[in-house]
């Protein structure tokens, strides 16, 4: 589960750690000889390892929610379609603010749509701004980022006009040629090729980002993780003491990352689909939001919002 879960050894409870979903918990001892318990994927198991079996001797600590009227409520409501995005908005910058002013950690997860609708710019605003400390996102999103860089279009289409281009089709392709002759997304910045967009912002903010391949990826981009086990480690060790992440149109990237992510932490999902929305929010976390709006248009009065503050 998402919940802490202590593990009944030897008369005693002992907290498992690295919580997360979908694992099982291994029992060991530690240098001094003492019971230690963690969380594991099944697929890293070793011969030996001795692992819990039923339910015995296992207790959940699911937190009491208790609201109550007048109460600043942030982050507890469920998902509609009918809420107003700016008071969400207002909400959600206030309380990143708040994160950042303790030097706390937020993740944005993303999904190509950023792109698409337009909401680049305002991400890498986001980023230069100091607000995102790690990136989760897959080939597409950096792909069409570098595009929308050199020709102006996102998919071939010209953002600005909001028409295709003659051989808008083949301008992904070429810009994943161009970082891939220049050998990765950070030497391409280096280089003078990429000079603006998201992925620029991240390289030159020292924003770490983590690119999960998948088996409809063009080209791929030379920094994405083809490899699916090393890029699911690579985004949990992303999410390590993370204060907040923020899930933007990517129903694969958010609800896998929410899966690894353990309660006590914002979960902020935006996506036009409700459905999606709602898959957050059926994990079960108190902490958890959903926002149904365009991200291009959240992001923009997000950007604007901490802008001003």
């Amino acid at each position: 589960t998402i919940y802490p879960t202590d593990v009944r050894i030897a008369g005693e409870w002992v907290r498992a750690t690295q919580q997360r979903m979908d694992a099982v918990i291994v029992v060991e001892t530690d240098e001094h000889g003492r019971p230690v318990s963690r969380c594991s994927l099944i697929r890293d198991l070793d011969q030996g390892d001795r692992v819990v079996c039923g339910v015995e001797g296992v207790r959940i600590n699911r937190p009491m929610v208790q609201k109550g009227e007048g109460e600043f409520a942030f982050m507890s409501a469920g998902v509609s379609t009918e809420r107003r995005v700016e008071l969400a908005v207002e909400q959600l910058a206030w309380e990143m603010k708040r994160v950042k002013a303790r030097n706390g950690r937020i993740v944005f997860v993303a999904g190509p749509v950023v792109i698409h609708t337009g909401g680049g710019r305002h991400l890498g605003q986001i980023i230069r701004l100091g607000y995102i400390q790690s990136l989760l996102t897959g080939n597409a999103l950096p792909t069409h980022d570098i595009e929308m860089n050199l020709f102006g279009t996102s998919l071939g289409v010209d953002l600005a006009r909001g028409v295709g281009v003659h051989g808008g089709h083949q301008h992904h392709i070429k810009a994943i040629n161009r970082v891939r002759a220049a050998g990765s997304i950070r030497k391409a910045v280096r280089q003078g090729i990429i000079t603006d967009g998201v992925m620029y912002e991240c390289v030159k903010n020292d924003v770490e980002y983590v690119l999960a391949g998948s088996i409809r990826d063009d080209g791929p981009l030379p920094d994405t993780l083809m490899d699916l086990n090393e890029a699911q480690a690579a985004y949990a060790a992303a999410i390590e003491e993370a204060d907040m992440i923020v899930m933007l149109c990517s129903m694969l990237h958010a609800i896998g990352t929410g899966n690894m992510t353990p309660a006590g932490v914002r979960l902020v999902c935006v996506d036009i689909s409700p459905a999606v929305v709602t898959k957050l929010a059926d994990r079960g976390s108190v902490e958890s939001t959903g926002i149904v709006t365009d991200v291009g248009l959240f992001l923009n009065l997000l950007a604007r919002r901490l802008r001003d503050e």
